[in-house]
């Protein structure tokens, strides 16, 4: 009960903080929502409406990733929790590989990474026995600094393009059912959620873990 007060108190004053009433329709004088306030999802400036606000739901996911593994230690990024399982390192490189294919892909229109990209990115893209030979042995900044470089670059290449783009079919993908690039970009920040929830787990199963609380 505590916690589920405290996580309510959180947000209660965090949304305070991001909307002044009566205006509740806008969350800033200017409409758009504050760079620096993650629980405000809307335009941003810098981007188009409807990138900047698909920017805003990105800002947030990765935030909660880099929270969740802030300071932990070579030895626990590198635990395999059993046989079939992925490190907590390997998720990470494997948010960054994912970010990059959709960057070449949304960007570039090519469909697979070049023979220099498979050699960064390949073990991080396929996990599994390759992820866990090949990731390993680095410290937490070495995968932030990996995360933060390819976002960068996608969040500069977004601010080139227009809610035109964003909406626009893709050719190539849509040839059984729609797709558009809004969806490859959502399917980004959905796909970081999921493996925000494997990471909370593995943190749950590292030794010496405390009990979980929720």
């Amino acid at each position: 009960m505590n916690s589920l007060i405290s996580r309510r108190t959180f947000l209660n004053g965090s949304l305070t903080a991001g909307l002044s009433l009566p205006g509740l329709l806008s969350p800033t004088a200017h409409g758009f929502a504050p760079e620096d306030n993650l629980l405000v999802i809307g335009p941003l400036k810098g981007y188009s409406p409807q990138i900047g606000t698909l920017v805003s739901m990105l800002n947030y996911n990765r935030d909660t990733i880099i929270r969740s593994v802030k300071g932990m230690t070579k030895a626990q990024l590198d635990f395999l929790f059993d046989a079939h399982a992925n490190t907590i390192g390997s998720l990470l490189l494997h948010l960054g590989a994912t970010d990059k294919f959709y960057q070449i892909n949304t960007f570039e229109g090519r469909q697979e990474f070049n023979e220099e990209e498979k050699k960064e990115w390949g073990a991080a893209m396929a996990l599994g026995d390759a992820g866990r030979k090949e990731i390993k042995g680095h410290e937490v900044n070495y995968y932030l600094d990996k995360l933060a470089a390819v976002r960068d670059k996608t969040l500069n290449l977004l601010k080139t393009k227009d809610d035109e783009w964003l909406l626009a079919l893709d050719p190539v993908w849509s040839k059984q059912q729609p797709v558009n690039t809004y969806w490859k970009w959502f399917h980004v920040c959905e796909h970081e959620s999921n493996h925000r929830g494997q990471i909370a787990f593995l943190k749950s199963r590292l030794p010496g873990a405390k009990p979980a609380k929720d």
